[in-house]
């Protein structure tokens, strides 16, 4: 349903300045906004991880904050969600992060004057939200190579070397990686596998710009799920280019399947990885929830969007 937008904006802003470019100059994009006639509450966010309290604290009822709107990459995004979910208010992004595959997923440029003038233009997308074990996230959540790669891969890295940080720890962990045995309950059945990785994704981007599915979507009300069986490392470099594309499921050494909710089960815990952090353990639970969360975005379709007084769906 579309309602009239707001008489009045007044955004909450929070940066992380941790974030990979959580320095870049922000006079421009702000007085954009203010030119839009945005008022500008900035609240300091030394650490992206405090963003969703931030929110809560900042944001909430009869505080007059009419949205928030986060930089950061996709850690500090992750942070911000259960906020956003307590308050209702929708998220605008200034990608600012190593990979930023939320903004990715949505369209939304890297260049942040660019993405603030789509948070100045005041459309929204209500997306859905991905759930492991009650951790909230957007892009992906995994267990094997991935959470491998999250832990080891260090902040310095990240800064330093960009996505190429990414590739680099990657090799390095791949080279070591053994196959481990999980249970994946869904949907319409259970599944015995002999993977390196399964991964769950509710959104559409993740890693860099990997594709979870070349049909993926953030507001299809659906987690796609694959899971790596291959019996060699050098395998993956082969896979690499369809797993940037979305079409790994292809390949006879790739499962795939696409569920409302699954299960994970390992024979020892294993970490789960959720937008690049490492926040829970196997067993896993994994459910979404749609249209859990509105995001200033570009219009994806005819259908899909609604202007900023839209009541949340969460």
């Amino acid at each position: 349903m579309t309602e009239p937008s707001p008489m009045r904006r007044t955004a909450l802003l929070i940066v992380n300045g941790r974030a990979r470019n959580g320095t870049a100059a922000l006079e421009g994009p702000i007085a954009l906004l203010r030119d839009a006639g945005i008022e500008i509450v900035e609240c300091p966010c030394g650490d992206g991880d405090s963003a969703g309290d931030h929110i809560r604290t900042r944001a909430g009822s009869g505080s007059g904050i009419t949205e928030v709107i986060v930089g950061g990459g996709d850690g500090t995004m992750n942070a911000a969600a259960p906020g956003l979910v307590a308050t209702g208010l929708p998220l605008g992004i200034l990608p600012l992060g190593t990979a930023n595959d939320l903004a990715r997923s949505l369209d939304i440029p890297a260049d942040i004057e660019a993405a603030a003038r789509i948070i100045a233009d005041g459309r929204v997308r209500s997306i859905d939200l991905g759930d492991v074990n009650g951790h909230l996230y957007f892009n992906v959540a995994s267990i094997g190579f991935s959470a491998v790669l999250a832990r080891e891969l260090s902040a310095e890295s990240k800064k330093r070397w960009g996505v190429l940080g990414y590739a680099i720890t990657a090799f390095r962990i791949l080279r070591r990686m053994r196959p481990f045995t999980a249970n994946i309950t869904h949907d319409n059945g259970r599944i015995r596998t002999k993977t390196i990785q399964v991964s769950v994704g509710n959104g559409r981007h993740y890693g860099g710009g990997m594709t979870v599915d070349a049909e993926a979507q953030p507001d299809d009300g659906i987690l796609d799920v694959y899971s790596l069986e291959i019996d060699h490392w050098w395998r993956l470099i082969a896979i690499a280019p369809s797993l940037r594309r979305g079409t790994h499921g292809a390949w006879n050494d790739v499962r795939t399947l696409r569920t409302t909710a699954c299960t994970l089960t390992t024979r020892r815990p294993m970490r789960v990885n959720a937008d690049g952090e490492i926040v829970t353990m196997t067993p896993a639970r994994f459910q979404v929830h749609p249209a859990a969360i509105r995001v200033f975005a570009p219009d994806p379709g005819p259908a899909a969007d609604q202007p900023a007084g839209g009541s949340s769906a969460a």
